[in-house]
This record gives structure tokens, C-alpha cells and sequence, in this order.
């Protein structure tokens, strides 16, 4: 069984490698990958040592009936950090996302830095890239966010806060606390 897991562990590297050296991705060790990920890189990204990555139902079958992906917009910057685990999540970076050290992001997540769309009607008619705001996203070291949690522009969450599956991070989260629901409540404080 250990040799499979190693095989498959090698044939999951083979494909993305060249991804990797496409899309012109930064990594101090290359990631652990589990599963086939969809990746776009035209802006920065770069990723710290030990990240681990779930992009298949099997790797995680709590969460994220999908697979993982992450695409990185002319400009932007997207940094992750140490020892960060993914699975089956989405990322959009149009202007700056941060996963610093220990962050964990549970199944079927998804992280967006921008609004896609003008809210105005005829932005939207008109130009779908015009009008569009962003604003940079921050999920410090040591945070959880829970499974089928959505975090959007703007948003700060503090050093080792955990988001309850399911929410919805539209304000920042001071460090140290729980806080989950849509929208987003205070659920308690973390006793160190």
C-alpha cells in the first residue's frame, strides 16, 4: 500500500510540475498534491514549505465534492504560507490574498478578493471588468476556517480564529475567537 501511496504521490507531482513552471509559481518545497488542481497564475504567487493540498473527493471526503483551484489575476499577489493546508477549495486572487503560517482551509471553501461584477447595471451591460471592486484578503497564522466557509474582499481574520463550517466572512475577525453563521456572528473566545 505505501508504494502505491508513493506512485500515485509521484504521478500527481509529474502533472503538476509543469503547471507550476508555466504559470510561473513560487515554492520553497514543492507542495504535496493530492488529486488533479486547476491553477492560473498571471499575477505572484508563492507558496512556503510543507503546503498540502487536496484537489480529490478520496483526499478529503468531508467536505468538497469538487476539486481545488486557484487563479491568480494580472497584477495580483497571492502568498501562502508554511505548513498550509488546502482542500477542495477555491481561491480568486485579483488583488492580494495572504495565508500566512498554519492555516487550514476545510472542503469546498472558497476566498475571493474581488466583487467580479460592477454592482451597477449598466457597468455590468457594459464592460464585466469595469467597475468591479477589490480589496486585499488576510487570514493570519493558526486560523481554521470550516468547511463550505466563503471569505470575501476586504476581510482580515486574526491569528488563530476559527470560522464555523459553512460561513460567511464578510468583516474582519479579531484573533482568537470562534465565529460562524451568515451572517457572521461572535460565537466565544479561544482560552490559550
Amino acid at each position: 500500500m505505501k508504494l502505491l501511496e508513493s506512485l500515485i504521490r509521484i504521478i500527481y507531482r509529474l502533472y503538476h510540475l509543469p503547471l507550476f513552471i508555466v504559470f510561473k509559481v513560487q515554492y520553497k518545497t514543492f507542495p504535496r498534491i493530492k488529486g488533479r488542481m486547476f491553477l492560473r497564475n498571471k499575477g505572484t504567487m508563492q507558496l512556503g514549505s510543507g503546503v498540502r493540498i487536496n484537489s480529490l473527493y478520496a483526499a478529503n471526503a468531508i467536505g468538497g465534492q469538487t476539486f481545488m483551484s486557484i487563479k491568480v489575476r494580472p497584477g495580483a499577489t497571492l502568498k501562502i504560507g508554511n505548513n498550509v493546508a488546502l482542500s477542495n477549495s477555491a481561491i480568486y486572487c485579483a488583488n492580494s490574498i495572504s495565508l500566512e503560517d498554519d492555516v487550514f482551509i476545510g472542503g469546498d471553501c472558497k476566498i475571493y478578493d474581488t466583487d467580479f461584477h460592477s454592482v451597477l447595471y449598466n457597468e455590468r451591460l457594459a464592460v464585466p471588468e469595469e467597475g468591479k471592486r477589490t480589496a486585499p484578503v488576510c487570514i493570519k497564522k493558526g486560523v481554521l476556517v470550516g468547511t463550505g466557509s466563503i471569505v470575501l474582499k476586504g476581510v482580515t481574520i486574526g491569528e488563530k480564529s476559527v470560522i464555523g463550517a459553512g460561513s460567511v466572512v464578510s468583516k474582519n475577525i479579531p484573533p482568537n475567537e470562534i465565529w460562524g453563521g451568515n451572517p457572521i456572528q461572535f460565537i466565544r473566545k479561544i482560552e490559550q
